[in-house]
């Protein structure tokens, strides 16, 4: 049965994705004029799974993403200001300013952090989950991972380990169809991701990653079964990247045809569908829209000021909050 959310919370998962989409197109604008250094991997097309699944969450529950990184954050409630920051290697930066793009992480939201080694988040959420059993505290754990990551050791070694202690953790897998430019159907033969669940007889479940609220629901039954002590569940998210696997890659693979990209754009955005559905049947004006629009504008722009004119780290500090010891080395 689908939930009967309050219009606030409905506002704010319009207002979450728009500022994932606003930050997405303004980090590739940006990464374009030289300004994000290294490679900046974007997921526009994806907002609806990741507001979903983070707003199913608390603020003080965990969330681990994977290299397609600015979204899982701003999804749990993350300040634009850090991250823009983090993305132009400024000392103001959410991790200093030596994260950067595929390295964020935001401690105050439950944020432990992104990475970008494929499928190397899925043991940290376990750990996570199996932490705060141990403290007998009732937080969960929710870990982000692509389709190409379902085919790393570390997804079944976690899930495994997750489904013998009944860890309290969410595994989202994000299927947008490619790693990189490999469609999925080349490297799996099961029709669905979460039908691996039954080899770890934990639930799996398939859900319509374009629609928010969708993922709202299935997320927070999992949530529920978690903070149950029922033990994890895989959810897997049928999603797509509107752009190609990282921003601004010179080159063009044409692992996908121009047809295929406008379908799902015109067709199956997230924010276009939930905009129609709750000023169509839910009672929000349009005009409240519009307003979170222009603020999230504004917000994005205070963001990219706040980030140019913030200092770069001194050189020095690259040697600080590392397990070695400087000058113990250099010794």
């Amino acid at each position: 049965m689908r939930q009967n959310l309050p219009r606030e919370t409905l506002l704010e998962m319009y207002r979450r994705m728009r500022r994932i989409r606003a930050f997405e197109d303004c980090a590739e604008e940006i990464h374009r004029n030289g300004e994000v250094p290294g490679t900046c991997h974007t997921s526009q097309g994806q907002e609806g799974e990741i507001v979903g699944a983070c707003m199913a969450l608390r603020v003080d529950d965990y969330m681990v993403g994977n290299h397609r990184s600015h979204g899982h954050p701003i999804g749990k409630g993350a300040k634009l200001d850090g991250l823009m920051a983090e993305l132009m290697a400024r000392k103001t930066g959410v991790c200093q300013g030596k994260g950067g793009s595929m390295h964020l992480a935001d401690f105050s939201v439950g944020s432990l952090g992104e990475t970008s080694i494929v499928g190397s988040g899925i043991p940290v959420a376990a750990g996570a989950a199996l932490g705060a059993k141990m403290r007998g505290t009732d937080r969960v754990s929710l870990c982000f991972f692509g389709d190409g990551a379902s085919n790393e050791g570390t997804f079944h070694e976690g899930i495994n380990i997750a489904s013998n202690w009944k860890l309290p953790v969410i595994f989202l897998c994000e299927n947008n169809g490619y790693a990189i430019s490999t469609p999925i159907g080349t490297t799996a033969q099961v029709e669905n991701i979460a039908d691996r669940a039954a080899a770890y007889a934990i639930p799996g479940v398939v859900v319509d990653g374009q629609d928010v609220l969708a993922v709202h629901e299935v997320v927070g039954e999992a949530v529920r079964r978690a903070r149950a002590g029922e033990g994890p569940t895989l959810v897997e998210a049928k999603t797509y990247r509107f752009l190609d696997h990282a921003a601004n890659l010179g080159r063009d693979l044409r692992y996908r045809t121009d047809e295929e990209v406008a379908e799902w754009r015109s067709k199956r955005d997230p924010i276009a569908l939930f905009d129609a559905r709750v000023t169509g049947e839910m009672g929000v004006k349009p005009a409240e829209l519009r307003q979170i629009d222009e603020e999230v504008a504004s917000e994005l722009a205070g963001a990219l000021d706040f980030a140019r004119s913030s200092p770069f780290p001194d050189p020095a500090e690259a040697f600080a909050d590392v397990y070695g010891d400087r000058l113990a080395v250099d010794a």
